[in-house]
This record gives structure tokens, C-alpha cells and sequence, in this order.
């Protein structure tokens, strides 16, 4: 089975092709912000969904079954949703309020299969309280000096340099990174899809 990440976030790859998925990326082109929906998680799902169906759409029917997957990944803090800061600034100053306080990682998650039986889709919001650690002014404008932050939902990674950061979490660590593993496998069961059959690279690499 052909497998399609309608992301542009290398972290989401990184999880499938280390899963044993060799998946390839097409970008959706989707503009985010031209999106509205509240809450945070009901936005992230809509955005999954139309991440996924732009990319779907541009596929035709062929010999080999296509599975595409869309993500989309925000965290909601003190009530409201957190995407990738504008600037540095921004950055710092969420950096500075969320320190030594919690947060959600919600990612919603589109499944399309196409293949001779026609096109299926699930779809599923995955959700992950993040503490964050009490990290100082220091620290805070060293990480957004490295430019990181301002790359990723939230302003923090759990995989990369803001990994000390994150004191702990509760829930699913794969899907903090962006794309739960665990939730992608009952999507693709509920398509009729057996996780194992798309075990095509070796895990890890």
C-alpha cells in the first residue's frame, strides 16, 4: 500500500518511517489560518480533514492502494489555541506564562484509504496534557534563539531541544511529537486496514 503524509512536518515523518512505514510526503497547501473553528481540538480535526482531502484529491485510482494521512496539531493553554508563535517575541512571552504550568496537545487525525472497493475516511482527535518545567528567563531566550519554537505548535518540541523542558506528560508521547501512533492504527482497523501490512522500512530508519 502507497502511503501519503499530507504534512509538511518532518517530526510526523520521522514517527511513521521509524514505525516501519515508508511513507512519502505530499504538501497540502491548506492555509491554516484562513480556518476558524473553536474549540482548539474541533479545529485541529477540521484542518486534519482538509489537509488530507486536498492531497486525496489530487491522486488518481490505481494498481496499488493509496493510504493518505492528515494532521494537524495545536496546544490550547489557559483556554485558548497555541499554533506556531508569529515571532520570537511571541514566543518568549508563551514561553514565559507557560512555564511551571500544564497545557493539551491535541492532534486531529484524517485517514483516507482509496483503492478498488472506493474511497473510506476516519477521523479522530488525540489528546495529551504536557506539564512544563519551571524553566527560567535564560533558558527561555536561549531555546527561542534557536529558532525551534517558532516551527512548531506550541512553541515547543518533546523530541528535539525542548525535550528538558517537558517535565512530563499524560497520554500518548507519540502523538506530542504530531501523529499518534496508537489512534492511527484503530483509524486504519476501522478501514479494514492491518497495521502490519504497511510495515515496508525497517524500524528506526
Amino acid at each position: 500500500m502507497r502511503v501519503v503524509l499530507a504534512s509538511a512536518s518532518p517530526a510526523r515523518l520521522q514517527v511513521l518511517r521509524r514505525a516501519g512505514v515508508a511513507a512519502e510526503v505530499i504538501v497540502s497547501g491548506v492555509d491554516e489560518d484562513a480556518v476558524a473553528v473553536e474549540p482548539a481540538a474541533a479545529l485541529t480535526l477540521t484542518l486534519a480533514r482538509l489537509k488530507a482531502h486536498a492531497v486525496a484529491d489530487q491522486l488518481l485510482p490505481g494498481d496499488e492502494p493509496v493510504l493518505v494521512i492528515g494532521c494537524d496539531s495545536l496546544l490550547e493553554f489557559a483556554g485558548q489555541p497555541q499554533g506556531k508563535p508569529a515571532d520570537a517575541p511571541t514566543a518568549v512571552r508563551l514561553w514565559q506564562a507557560m512555564r511551571g504550568r500544564s497545557g493539551v496537545l491535541h492532534t486531529g487525525h484524517r485517514a483516507i484509504v482509496i483503492d478498488e472497493a472506493g474511497t473510506r475516511a476516519a477521523e479522530r482527535v488525540a489528546s495529551t496534557v504536557v506539564h512544563f518545567a519551571q524553566v527560567s528567563d535564560a533558558e527561555i531566550e536561549a531555546y527561542v534563539a534557536t529558532g525551534e519554537p517558532l516551527w512548531v505548535a506550541g512553541a515547543f518540541t518533546v523530541d528535539g531541544l525542548g525535550g528538558p523542558f517537558v517535565a512530563s506528560i499524560e497520554g500518548d508521547y507519540h502523538n506530542v511529537v504530531g501523529l499518534s501512533l496508537p489512534l492511527l492504527r484503530d483509524l486504519l482497523l476501522e478501514l479494514g486496514i492491518d497495521w502490519t501490512s504497511l510495515w515496508r522500512a525497517t524500524p528506526g530508519g
